[in-house]
């Protein structure tokens, strides 16, 4: 690192000493190199300490999903890899922007400044947006951690459930009118300081509602919405099911003998796949056919057969449950690392408008993009763990 030099100015402390400083330059410190190097210093110990902490969480995974595979591969099925994709190149940029907002701090290009750490603002922002549509969606379909688990296959979407997506936009809506209101007094108050700051905040709040419409046809484009009452040959499902009810409940007054559905139309049913109790009749046959010869049921969770041994549904709080308790926890701490960085963003922002930062004393934009790299490093491993490994 180049030697930092700076003209002195003399000054008086609190007990009327004389202190040659620059105005930057803390009293404790001798020279702006050495409160540079003590503040490098620091936050890479912060940044250890982050690292000891997410390896935990890295730790619970990898020993959960090397107990239960089964687990992961199915339950990683409910993970939209678009939203986790669009989510990994926003944080990417970010990154640029962030180091591009060091580099201007260090060359005192002020506006250049104000621009990156904006547009790492807003980056952030479109995270939390597209992530906002990610959460609602799971909670509305009861995918939640173990003890809150409620999903129903049959039920996969039920109508009772509250908006979850109104919670979590309210607070950032609250935001964005605030921070508008500020741009109008500021306007009309011609406060030249405020409305510089108020601009480029309002763009970041907008930000996240980019995320949040980003994220709803990324969503709705990776679903399949399949009619409950057709089959993918266009034929009606529910009325060829209850004219075999009424079939069989016909015979059954006749003969006093239920006719067996045979297990060719069941395969030709179970084609679609909301129809559950169809498909729970065809695993029946099946298991029939694995428990007929040497097979042992060793518990509720597996069935050892002569050759092969077959898993039952995993989607039940007591192993689902526990998959997006993990889930939850390493993104949802990851997502409130976020927030924290947009919280230190925005004070770097305001010093920015202010113009504090020069080629002497560019250090807390410098300290902040190695906590925002880290961020980002982080969630670039939660992503293919948790979306693309099956």
């Amino acid at each position: 690192m180049s030697t930092i030099e700076a003209s002195s100015e003399v000054a008086h402390d609190d007990h009327g000493h004389d202190h040659d400083h620059l105005p930057f330059l803390a009293h404790h410190f001798d020279t702006p190199e050495q409160q540079f190097d003590s503040g490098k210093l620091g936050i890479w110990l912060f940044l250890v300490t982050e690292v000891l902490f997410f390896s935990g969480m890295f730790c619970a995974y990898a020993i959960f999903r090397a107990l239960r595979p089964e687990v992961f591969e199915g339950c990683s099925q409910f993970l939209n890899t678009k939203l986790g994709a669009i989510n990994t190149g926003v944080l990417l940029f970010s990154s640029l922007t962030m180091a591009w907002a060091v580099r201007c701090s260090q060359l005192e290009q002020h506006k250049g400044l104000v621009g990156t750490l904006a547009a790492t603002l807003s980056c952030a922002m479109i995270f939390l947006g597209v992530k906002a549509i990610e959460y609602s969606h799971k909670w509305g379909m009861g995918l939640l951690p173990a003890g809150l688990f409620f999903y129903d296959p049959n039920n996969p979407h039920p109508a009772d459930q509250p908006n979850y997506l109104i919670y979590i936009c309210l607070p950032f809506a609250i935001a964005l009118v605030g921070v508008v209101v500020w741009l109008v007094i500021s306007v009309i108050s011609d406060n030249a300081f405020q409305v510089a700051v108020a601009k480029p905040l309002t763009v970041v709040c907008l930000s996240f509602f980019v995320g949040v419409g980003l994220g709803m046809v990324l969503e709705s484009g990776g679903e399949q919405h399949v009619d409950a009452h057709a089959d993918p040959d266009g034929l009606a499902i529910e009325p060829e099911l209850e004219t075999l009810e009424r079939e069989n409940a016909a015979a059954t007054a006749l003969s006093g003998a239920m006719v067996p559905v045979d297990e060719a139309v069941l395969k030709r049913l179970s084609t679609d796949v909301t129809n559950s109790g169809v498909l729970s009749s065809l695993n029946a046959f099946e298991q029939q056919n694995l428990t007929a010869g040497s097979s042992v049921v060793m518990n509720e969770d597996e069935i050892l057969g002569g050759i092969t041994t077959t898993e039952v549904n995993v989607m039940t709080p007591r192993t689902a449950g526990v998959f997006f308790s993990i889930y939850y926890c390493m993104t949802g701490i990851h997502a409130i690392h976020i927030l924290g960085g947009i919280a230190v963003l925005v004070w770097l922002l305001v010093r920015a408008v202010r113009q504090d930062f020069n080629r002497q004393y560019f250090g807390p934009v410098d300290y902040v993009g190695l906590y925002w790299h880290l961020v980002d490093l982080i969630w670039i491993y939660l992503f293919p763990l948790l979306y693309l490994i099956r």
